[in-house]
């Protein structure tokens, strides 16, 4: 049927990006920039226009595109501080074109910086109007601006040890794990051999724990080639199996896996903490004889002067923004409390295999779910993947 074709392979189908219509453009986004080198080599001309295919190729793998966008934004929330109805009706708007100028400008591109790029511009760009607009009316003491500032620093630190790696699967991590199951059987016997402590070494959870780990079946992913352990999965976008993959975030343009979902977490935590913070103050100064809910929604006199109405635009943009980081929050507070990661939920509700929880907002699969709290303690406790398991088992012993 004509849907089929529209329909997303799985995310370790053995299917070349090429062929699939939604992913053509992924594996090919480096032959432009091959072919621009070769006739430039070769000195051919280009196939067609006036400009040099090398310095076209490099202009696009550059991202020199997001300028416009950059540049766009501050105006059209300039624009949309003239009226109360511009701005809704460009508040409204504005998500769409902003996805409309990705789909334009870098849809041939598999990993793109326009995301993260438009996110710290927009934070910065909140920032500098805090400093610069709400600062001066007086009604931020300076203990507020330094909780504002320390939330700002700590995101950016949060984020930049979350861009460190999500934990890639290596073709040496399964030789370094094939002489666990061993080195679990020696500690075993061993531990049996004292009378006193037998009884709770079988019955200790983290040796248990410890046994599952290593008697678990590793998988071979097609795309690699590699072997991988359980729970990791092929990530299209980047090239490579993550370690407990949970998805790819356009935001951080990285997997999101075992090495650094707990950071990810705190980053989403701390941001949207600074972010309500930051929205409450700035309605409190421009509108300090309504409450903080209403504030938001009816703030007469704020369109008077157009630094009150920007700021109070930038209010709303950020409240948007905020909203929807809130809602993935949530979605991986429940998540990690039913022991899933994202790529185990699309995949369960694509098979049919799991049960809708919670009015449909996260879907149980009931393999590795232990309870609320074990649940939490084995994500907030995971090891980092580039830390030998022999050292973890000297530990448990």
């Amino acid at each position: 049927m004509k849907w089929e074709k529209l329909k997303p392979p799985e995310p370790d189908d053995p299917v070349c990006c090429c062929e699939c219509d939604i992913y053509q453009y992924g594996c090919c986004d480096c032959e432009n920039l091959d072919e621009a080198f070769n006739r430039w080599l070769k000195d051919k001309p280009p196939k067609s226009g006036c400009q040099s295919p090398v310095l076209g190729a490099m202009i696009d793998n550059l991202e020199i595109s997001m300028i416009p966008a950059l540049v766009l934004l501050p105006l059209l929330l300039r624009v949309a501080a003239l009226h109360f109805l511009l701005g809704l009706i460009i508040l409204t708007v504005l998500p769409g074109l902003v996805l409309w100028y990705y789909y334009a400008t870098h849809r041939k591109k598999r990993r793109t910086l326009f995301f993260l790029t438009l996110a710290l511009y927009s934070l910065a760009y909140m920032y500098y109007l805090f400093i610069t607009e709400i600062l001066p009316r007086g009604d931020v003491t300076q203990l507020q601006v330094c909780t504002v500032t320390s939330g700002m620093i700590l995101t950016i630190i949060s984020l930049i040890h979350t861009k460190r790696g999500p934990g890639f699967v290596t073709t040496s991590l399964h030789e370094l794990h094939s002489q666990s199951p061993k080195t679990v059987k020696d500690s075993t016997q061993l531990i049996g051999s004292i009378p006193s402590a037998a009884s709770s070494a079988e019955t200790s959870p983290e040796l248990q724990a410890t046994k599952e780990v290593f008697t678990s079946k590793w998988s071979r992913c097609p795309m690699c080639k590699v072997m991988r352990p359980p729970r990791a999965g092929h990530c299209r976008t980047c090239g490579s199996c993550v370690q407990r993959l949970d998805h790819h975030c356009i935001w951080i343009n990285s997997c999101v896996g075992q090495a650094n979902h707990r950071s990810f977490l705190l980053t989403l935590f701390v941001f949207v903490l600074t972010s309500l913070y930051g929205i409450s103050l700035v309605l409190c100064s421009l509108c300090p004889q309504q409450y903080l809910m209403t504030a938001l929604f009816y703030c007469p006199g704020v369109y008077s002067q157009s630094s009150t109405a920007l700021c109070f635009t930038c209010a709303w943009y950020s409240g948007i923004v905020t909203g929807g980081l809130i809602y993935l929050l949530v979605m991986q507070v429940l998540n990690i409390s039913f022991n899933v990661t994202e790529r185990e939920a699309q995949l369960a509700l694509r098979n049919k295999t799991g049960q809708s929880r919670l009015w449909g907002l996260v879907m149980d699969t009931g393999e590795y779910s232990r309870g609320l709290y074990e649940n939490w303690v084995e994500f907030l406790t995971m090891a980092d993947p580039s830390v030998s398991p022999h050292s973890s088992l000297t530990d448990v012993v």
